[in-house]
């Protein structure tokens, strides 16, 4: 079997999908995109065409490592985007081969079911309590929100109080056991992260997520210090060795690999198993579409430390088009009690409507994130 067409698309509201086709007839569907940076991931999944077409897509691993090593300048965010969605297309491929889903041809699962979580809020979280309370009711048994608005390397402390009111309202309406996790958005500098972090210690938080960004990831193990919530990062990691150098630096509990920007499938199971080592748990980045939904659910499903995960459905991110309408196969990935059954159909798990990706494609989205600046006019951590 030999790899014919690559294909790359744009597809809103953010994001990219690929499609790999071969000479059999089989097609793998993947999703590559590093948000606001469409155009750079899909014109860099074009540049890899010459290490695809003509080849074996059953080698998987060979083919992931051509691409990542023999290109010479390797790693960061577009080029690890590119390989991700590639990666999900050969797995794609390769269930649909054997006629198995992904995750029986890495093992097997460990697991019946998936657990995952609901966001909440905005860029500028508000009305969180009740928003809160309406997931609960929905069957979800824990949430994310963002934690602050910008705040500047020292800031006042008006707004730490903000958010510890938001996370009391969500304590007050879902009661004491229900999950909260709390993502400080790399918004937060080390002195206020402190602060911030001690400060939520009072309301037994599921964890705290990017209390500073992974480029200050030495600074995790001092706010572990200060508070004892657990701590989530990782979501702008790349690979393992970014990966090893943020478990070598200790103070992380949870790690957050994206399925779509870590180096797909294969790289974050590798990754997985890494960080099971180290006694961390893994919880995948996913605000993403549902072919990344479903590329992680695998990897779930073979990793014994695999705690929860992120979904997008009803994000604030989602605007025009939502994660299941490009999936034929919705009833696949209804939630139940806060739960989600392991992929089911041959393949990644997501019969994506083509019809819908190339309507989409004809005019492409240029999503970009919001720029924001302090009111001294600095630009701010978004």
């Amino acid at each position: 079997m030999k790899i014919t067409e690559v294909n790359a698309y744009y597809v809103r509201p953010r994001w990219g999908f690929v499609e790999i086709v071969t000479d059999e007839g089989f097609t793998g569907w993947g999703e590559a995109v590093l948000e606001g940076h469409a155009d750079a991931v899909l014109a860099c999944v074009n540049e890899y065409k010459p290490y695809l077409i003509g080849k074996d897509p059953m080698r998987i691993e060979d083919i992931s490592e051509t691409i990542y090593r023999a290109g010479f300048y390797r790693g960061g965010g577009v080029l690890m985007s590119a390989l991700s969605g590639i990666d999900q297309c050969l797995w794609d491929i390769k269930g649909k081969y054997f006629g198995a889903p992904v995750w029986q041809l890495m093992g097997g699962a460990c697991r019946d079911r998936m657990k995952v979580y609901s966001w909440i809020g905005g860029d500028r979280p508000s009305d969180v309590g009740s928003a809160a309370k309406e997931r609960q009711e929905a069957g979800f048994s824990a949430i994310k929100m963002n934690a602050t608005d910008e705040l500047q390397m020292i800031d006042t402390y008006d707004k730490i109080d903000a958010v510890l009111e938001r996370v009391a309202a969500i304590r007050e309406a879902c009661g004491k056991y229900f999950g909260i996790a709390v993502d400080f958005h790399g918004r937060v500098h080390k002195p206020m992260a402190k602060v911030l972090a001690k400060k939520l210690e009072e309301f037994d938080l599921m964890f705290i997520e990017e209390p500073v960004l992974c480029e200050n990831m030495d600074e995790f193990k001092e706010i572990r210090r200060v508070a004892n919530i657990p701590i989530a990062t990782g979501e702008r990691l790349f690979s393992k060795y970014d990966f090893k150098r943020l478990l070598e630096a200790g103070g992380v509990d949870i790690i957050q690999p994206d399925l779509s920007h870590a180096g797909g499938i294969t790289e974050v199971k590798k990754i997985a198993a890494m960080a099971e080592a180290y006694d961390v748990a893994l919880a995948p980045h996913c605000p993403l579409g549902p072919i990344a939904l479903a590329a992680c659910l695998n990897v779930d499903a073979t990793c014994y430390n695999a705690v929860i995960q992120e979904q997008s459905i009803g994000i604030h991110y989602n605007v025009g088009k939502e994660v299941l309408d490009y999936a034929l196969n919705r009833d696949d990935f209804k939630f139940t009690d806060g739960y989600v059954d392991l992929p089911k159909i041959p393949g990644i798990g997501v019969e994506v409507n083509k019809a819908l990706v190339l309507e989409e494609n004809k005019s492409p989205h240029q999503w970009k994130n919001p720029v924001w600046r302090h009111k001294d006019g600095s630009v701010a951590e978004w």
